[in-house]
């Protein structure tokens, strides 16, 4: 059922029980119970407000009497008495009611709106908005980030965080998560998939989509185009000695720099090409690393910072004095810890693959906001943030209903740092300045379809193309940074005897494709595909959809992580505490580091406020 705005899982009424409240029926036993509450005029003009079912207006009236037989009216309601006769005519919108009541701990309880209906899953306890009250947090932005914090403080941090509320300006979730269906063709014009790490398998589950996972082939195989030929990357270690990709010379290079025998590192933040370069050699750097970055990035590997967008690796070489070493002293110690046991809930992935849903990633965002019900507030524009005296934030916002402010101990930001960096410039010039200073290049999802028979025989497998899709070095000639094979990777995509490609155009390097029409996009990949994969002479492709992204994806770029920390210090400086920054641009942009970084945030929110809970 739908909730109207707060739905929890709490044992009682005022808490978030679950039961839709007719506000007529229960009106009456309010009745009976106030008659003697104020002289008969009060309790006259309440009976005629639920009668015309004014309820915000009785509520205030309500909340103004403070007796024994007031008090037994809300316990009516705390209770759930009476309600078996007003259920017969329950509607999805009615129900509102407005109490100033105390919690079960005895501690004075903000005035609360609460709308209760039916949840699954697990949800977050009834928030209030307009000034009625203060909620534990607000994550402001509804993309896969935001939400993820949600769920995470939800089913991690009930017991320190239970009120939460998501905000999202646009009329959706999701962010840049975006599936289309049509014609028998599922396709996706922002991530296409993710690492099946643990983290998002656990959001996976929690969400109740265990079921809707879908995984690809462990084996298929990845190619990068090198001199005019799609060439295999190697899969797994063995596959080193025979890939043809590097020469014998360029293997040897990387081997000896793995272990150690390469230049020492220079006294400054390295980008990825140095990095890769002194590590690795050129051959590594040009054919695979150089052509990866712009598949995940569509970033300039000569100004991307190797600390901040693959950290994991640079730190190899800080804590093992080589690639090799790193990894060797990594195993060790993760042997040497004491592990804990993996949720036995979680499938089990087979080998290196990428996973999605049935009916593509935004069922992600959609069942996680279906859980968090009326906790997620769309077309909710944030429109400006101040700090009270009591140490708690004021967010006030535009929303189809008019302005509405929230009250809240703690705010995770999600959302894009340019977005952010305005609504903090009255607030402090410094985290707005270091904000602002984040680049996001555009980039173009440009998804067609081609008949079987017009792919190049060289280029299938057993009369089919198999594969995970390929990745086009910027040196190559080619302008689209790469094509995923969304019909392969994934079953019920595209109808039988076609293919569905995605390709993905611009970037850091080519930032004049948002001037592009649509038209000149789907000419541009349809001219690559014909140099490599597509026979020269087959028809014109099916054009299913081109979404161009303006600022599409954050770089981190060489200095990234120490701009993110001013931001950080000049929020604490100005007394931000219990302001969160999160997002892809903090945590990574591929959607299992989103995932994962939920989790990290949502952690130091609980750990936030049980500390505020002690002082």
């Amino acid at each position: 059922m739908e909730c109207s705005t707060y739905t929890s899982s709490q044992p009682n009424l005022v808490w978030g029980e679950n039961i839709d409240v007719e506000i007529s029926g229960v009106g009456r036993n309010i009745t009976e119970e106030l008659r003697d509450v104020s002289g008969g005029k009060k309790e006259r003009r309440m009976q005629r407000l639920v009668r015309k079912r004014e309820v915000n207006e009785a509520g205030r009236l309500m909340s103004t009497a403070r007796n024994e037989s007031f008090k037994r009216a809300v316990s009516l309601y705390r209770a759930g008495a009476h309600l078996s006769s007003a259920m017969t005519t329950v509607s999805p919108t009615s129900i509102i009611h407005l109490f100033k009541l105390s919690p079960p701990n005895g501690r004075p309880r903000a005035q609360t709106r609460v709308r209760c209906s039916i949840a699954e899953g697990p949800t977050i306890s009834p928030s209030s908005v307009d000034g009625r009250g203060t909620v534990d947090c607000v994550v402001v932005g509804g993309g896969i980030s935001g939400l993820c914090i949600a769920q995470a403080l939800a089913t991690k941090h009930r017991d320190t965080v239970p009120n939460v509320i998501v905000t999202e300006a646009r009329d959706q979730v999701g962010g840049n998560i975006t599936t289309v269906e049509r014609d028998g063709y599922l396709w996706e014009e922002g991530p296409n998939s993710f690492q099946p790490s643990d983290s998002i398998l656990t959001m996976a589950v929690d969400s109740g989509l265990k079921d809707e996972l879908v995984l690809g082939d462990p084996d298929a195989p990845r190619f990068v185009l090198w001199k005019g030929k799609l060439r295999p990357v190697p899969a797994k270690p063995t596959d080193l000695p025979f890939f043809d990709l590097m020469s014998f010379g360029g293997k040897l290079r990387a081997g000896f720099g793995a272990l150690g025998i390469r230049p020492p590192p220079p006294g400054h933040e390295e980008s990825v090409e140095e990095f890769v370069r002194r590590n690795l050699g050129d051959e590594v750097f040009e054919r695979l690393i150089e052509p990866f970055c712009s598949g995940v990035y569509a970033g300039d590997p000569s100004k991307l910072s190797m600390k901040a967008a693959f950290g994991r690796v640079w730190k190899l070489e800080q804590i093992g004095g080589s690639i090799i070493g790193g990894t060797v002293k990594t195993i060790q110690e993760r042997n040497n810890a004491p592990k804990p046991p993996r949720d036995p809930r979680l499938p089990k992935p087979k080998g290196q693959t990428v996973g999605s849903f049935r009916k593509g990633l935004s069922m992600l965002p959609d069942a996680i906001s279906k859980r968090l019900g009326s906790n997620v507030k769309l077309s909710w524009k944030l429109t400006s943030i101040s700090k009270l005296d009591n140490q708690e934030y004021k967010l006030t916002y535009e929303t189809p209903e008019g302005l509405a402010s929230v009250q809240t101990k703690s705010v995770v930001m999600t959302i894009p740092s340019y977005t952010a960096s305005n609504l903090f410039r009255p607030l402090s010039d410094v985290a707005a300045g270091a904000l602002s200073q984040f680049f996001y290049p555009p980039v173009a999802a440009v998804t067609v379809s081609y008949p079987t028979e017009a792919f190049r025989a060289e280029c299938l497998i057993d009369g089919e193309l198999k594969g995970f899709g390929q990745l086009h070095p910027r040196s190559q000639g080619l302008e689209t940074l790469g094509t995923i094979y969304s019909s392969s990777l994934f079953p019920n995509r595209a109808p039988p005897g076609r293919v569905l490609l995605l390709n993905y155009i611009g970037g850091a390097t080519n930032p004049g494709i948002k001037f592009k029409t649509h038209s000149e996009l789907v000419e541009a990949v349809d001219r690559d595909l014909r140099k490599v994969l597509i026979d020269p002479r087959a028809k014109e492709p099916l054009a299913l959809g081109v979404r161009i992204w303006p600022q599409a994806i954050p770089q981190f770029l060489v200095g990234h992580l120490d701009i993110l920390d001013t931001a950080k210090s000049a929020l604490r400086d100005i007394g931000f505490r219990g302001m969160f920054l999160g997002g892809n641009y903090v945590s990574g942009v591929a959607l299992g580091r989103c995932v994962e970084g939920a989790y990290e945030v949502a952690a130091e929110v609980s750990d936030f406020l049980s500390q505020q809970a002690y002082k």
